[in-house]
């Protein structure tokens, strides 16, 4: 069967790769029917082909009714899929999207064979609900194909284009990153919970607040502190709260995770196939 216009192929549908299919298909700007899932266990994916999405486990059949191929595998298992699918992609038809940790471009390119257009960008499990950050880059690809790639993603959040070297950094701080502010929120809720509240109403001003900071962020685009100041008056109750987290570490903790995960994921995919 010819590829469609516009018919994506999600190699590898697991969380990241199952947020990504929610996102698009709850931007509106992509249906069901247009999305193309492949998973090996095929009854992990029965709830999306209720919802009209296309399921299977052949990966070769996948890409070649598709025009843009999302591939979202672990790196240990990048190397075989390239294999596996190399026959089956082509220069004129296909734009291939990598999420994998870790693998290069060129590092792509190289294992599938043939010169097919390859970016790799990195979101976080928010753009299942259309918040994630995503970061694209590419070498030498097309404009065209860059705005195809954005277009995807900001469908479904932010994007931004960034050098390759960067994308280590940015699966850190961007797609790890998502954890450590769920577990920030988790740890004010159970801090919460300390001072008096259920665990529900703990849980639901805490994760509200930090929805609050974030968006004073995004929207006002200054520094933090100067925020901060707005809430730390002299001998109060916020700066006291504020300079004993620092005194305990919390800012050069999660400075230090960060840091931490961005050498893991540098490493990922080169581990794995030495």
């Amino acid at each position: 069967m010819a590829a469609q216009k516009n018919k994506i192929a999600i190699i590898g549908a697991g969380n990241i790769g199952m947020a990504i299919a929610k996102g698009l298909a709850n931007s509106k700007n992509y249906q069901p029917k247009d999305i193309i899932l492949t998973r090996r266990h095929l009854h992990l994916l029965d709830d999306f082909k209720k919802k009209g999405f296309i399921v299977t486990e052949n990966n070769c059949k996948a890409a070649k009714e598709s025009n843009i191929i999302i591939i979202s595998v672990e790196p240990q298992q990048l190397n075989s899929l390239l294999t596996e699918i190399s026959t089956s992609t082509s220069i004129k038809q296909h734009l291939i999207i990598s999420v994998v940790s870790g693998a290069s471009v060129k590092q792509i390119k190289d294992k599938i064979g043939k010169n097919v257009t390859v970016i790799r960008a990195m979101p976080n499990t928010a753009i299942a609900v259309g918040e994630s950050i995503t970061c694209i880059a590419a070498l030498k690809a097309n404009n065209s194909s860059i705005q195809k790639a954005k277009k995807i993603f900001e469908t479904v959040g932010k994007c931004m284009v960034i050098e390759e070297e960067q994308m280590t950094a940015a699966t850190a701080l961007g797609a790890c990153g998502i954890a450590f502010f769920l577990r920030a929120i988790r740890a004010a809720s159970q801090g919460g919970i300390e001072i008096g509240f259920r665990s529900d109403v703990a849980l639901s001003i805490a994760a509200q607040t930090a929805k609050g900071a974030a968006t004073i962020m995004l929207d006002s685009e200054r520094h933090p502190e100067f925020e901060i100041d707005k809430v730390t008056t002299p001998r109060g109750c916020t700066i006291s709260g504020l300079n004993h987290m620092e005194h305990e570490g919390f800012s050069s903790a999660m400075i230090k995770g960060i840091t931490i995960s961005a050498e893991k994921a540098a490493k990922l995919y080169k581990t794995n196939n030495e």
